[in-house]
């Protein structure tokens, strides 16, 4: 499954793209923003991507997909809905890799995928959730027009995620 912007190209994750999920989720942004995977080696990455809830979520049609730049196919980050069990909710997540940052690609890829969620799945809410820290997540989720809900706790150690809806 493929959607299209300007710019990318946005299909599943597979085994293939370990190299590329290691690496971004290993980013110092990422590790402060959205958290530690715990993924260190490329066989955790494999088996990430084969077993964990970016490509294994139970609702059809969700999960994370790889934004890849139309202009040579290099992977820039992920963008797709995830299913919040804990809250009942569906959540678009994003993740860029540094060197691009700046340049938009994280609101077009959000963008496609809210339209998919909505217009194929016929998600009616979908959210943002990040950190209070997240400034650039909190950009984005304001440009595709979302407005700050509250807070909620994920987990019973989570000092707080912020919803976006």
């Amino acid at each position: 499954m493929f959607l299209e912007t300007k710019r990318l190209r946005l299909r599943w994750l597979t085994a293939a793209d370990a190299r590329f999920v290691l690496r971004l989720v290993n980013e110092p942004s990422f590790l402060e923003h959205i958290g530690d995977k715990g993924l260190r080696t490329l066989e955790d990455a494999k088996r990430f991507l084969q077993e964990g809830y970016w490509t294994c979520q139970g609702k059809p049609g969700y999960g994370q997909f790889l934004a890849e730049l139309k202009s040579d196919g290099a992977p820039a980050g992920v963008c797709g809905l995830l299913y919040r069990e804990v809250l009942d909710i569906s959540d678009i997540g994003f993740a860029f890799l540094p060197e691009h940052w700046g340049r938009g690609l994280a609101f077009e890829s959000a963008s496609a995928v809210l339209r998919y969620g909505s217009e194929e799945l016929g998600v009616e809410r979908i959210v943002g959730l990040t950190t209070v820290a997240n400034l650039p997540s909190i950009k984005v989720l304001e440009k595709l027009g979302m407005k700050h809900e509250g807070s909620v706790k994920m987990t019973e150690d989570d000092p707080g995620t912020e919803v976006y809806s």
